[in-house]
């Protein structure tokens, strides 16, 4: 299964903004593009993600995906960041700048074109001192945008396992939420934090702890601390084959109906949601999973 790697500097991993779940997406698409088309990212050119791409990396339906994307572009164009670097003199200086300088979906080829505003490529494709490099698989299954968001500032932290105190107010910025949402702490971490941290450890090659720190009663900010999950050994990779959950299964058809190396098993006639639903029974039964298993991982299926 091949794998695409995400790089972002640090100074933009540690910005505050406010993307949704699929503007997230979708910057990340561009930057594998960039990565896998050799193109590079700059101020000038535009780089090109395919509905197709959204629709197989992320399990989305595609009614759904065309109209995510078009939204997107609305949004996308809008959209600003912050982030601080030091000057020469070594004072901090507050950035602030859009993500796009230009956005375009055309219909008729259901794809988007986007072009990075110049302050934001430098901090894409710097691959110097400070970078934090994930696969795109790692979030692929993530539903929330704060999930996203708290994924990427831990692995920031990936060679101590440990991030320090981040202060409420920062962090709240760095995940994404704004001033006027969530102002109870119990509102915060009821649809922010607690999701966040579920779909981290669900979904994630890592697992997460999470440390409140107070003064008095009140919450002034928090602290992580994170481990690498332990691979799963061949013993216990064929014990999870003949062990597919029912929500495993019907991911997974859905994704093994649009391969072309299924096609000896399509009736023909039938469509992509009418194979996915054989392909769910067929994943019933042990033998067939262990036929089916390069297809499954290369799929996603660990």
């Amino acid at each position: 299964m091949k794998t695409e790697l995400i790089v972002k500097d640090n100074a933009l991993i540690n910005a505050s903004y406010n993307l949704d779940l699929v503007e997230q997406r979708l910057i990340l698409l561009a930057i594998v593009e960039a990565r896998e088309s050799g193109k590079g990212i700059n101020a000038n050119d535009p780089l090109t993600v395919h509905a197709e791409s959204y629709i197989n990396q992320f399990n989305v339906h595609r009614n759904t995906a065309y109209q995510a994307l078009k939204d997107a572009c609305d949004d996308l164009f809008a959209r600003q960041f912050s982030y601080q670097s030091l000057s020469e003199k070594g004072n901090v200086i507050n950035h602030k700048s859009r993500w796009v300088s230009e956005v375009a979906y055309i219909d008729n080829e259901a794809v988007v074109r986007l072009i990075f505003s110049p302050a934001i490529v430098p901090l894409i494709t710097k691959l110097e001192e400070q970078f934090t490099k994930y696969e795109m698989q790692q979030i692929s299954n993530l539903t929330s945008a704060y999930a996203v968001r708290l994924y990427e500032i831990l692995i920031a932290w990936r060679s101590t396992g440990k991030t320090p105190l981040i202060n409420l107010i920062d962090f709240r910025k760095k995940i994404g939420v704004l001033e006027t949402e969530y102002k109870r702490m119990y509102d915060f971490k009821k649809y922010v934090l607690d999701i966040a941290l579920k779909q981290v450890n669900e979904h994630t090659d890592i697992t997460v702890n999470i440390e409140q720190h107070k003064v008095g009663r009140s919450i002034i900010g928090f602290s992580f601390n994170f481990k690498q999950k332990k691979p799963v050994s061949n013993i216990e990779s064929k014990n999870n084959m003949k062990a597919l959950t029912s929500a495993q299964r019907q991911l997974f058809a859905g994704k093994l109906s649009k391969l072309p190396e299924m096609g000896n098993l399509s009736y023909g006639t039938e469509s992509y949601k009418e194979f996915a639903i054989r392909i769910a029974d067929m994943l019933k039964d042990p033998e067939k999973v262990k036929e089916l298993t390069p297809l499954l991982n290369k799929v996603g299926l660990k």
